[in-house]
């Protein structure tokens, strides 16, 4: 188990830029698959990007040449750099970690964040 904490979330202006968080605890998180799922209101959640152990990466169309990922396994974090905001953007931002390879399916992902709110005005 990894616990998950989601940080960098907030107010932005459309168009404008964030850079989202995840602090990992333990010590093999450099073995984990790192995902990114969003949640607006009365929707679903929704995979968002994932980063593989080895560094290979998969993003949803939605947010293609939009976001990047990345990882810093010496600081146990995943980061989402998310550029070009629009207001559908807007939701709750979730960091998930799963033993295996690159998935975009929730239910691949057995350790969850708290989330982080990220607001994109018009």
């Amino acid at each position: 188990q990894v616990q998950l904490v989601e940080s960098g979330g907030g107010l932005v202006q459309a168009g404008g830029s964030l850079r989202l968080s995840c602090a990992a605890s333990g010590r093999t998180f450099s073995t984990y698959t790192m995902g990114w799922f969003r949640q607006a209101p009365g929707t679903a959640r929704e995979f968002v990007a994932a980063i593989g152990w080895s560094g290979g990466r998969f993003f949803a169309d939605s947010v293609k040449g939009r976001f990047t990922i990345s990882r810093d396994n010496a600081k146990n974090t995943v980061f989402l750099q998310m550029s070009s905001l629009k207001p559908e953007d807007t939701a709750v931002y979730y960091c998930a970690a799963r033993r295996g390879v690159l998935s975009s399916l929730q239910s691949d992902y057995n350790n969850w964040g708290q989330g982080t709110q990220v607001t994109v005005s018009s």
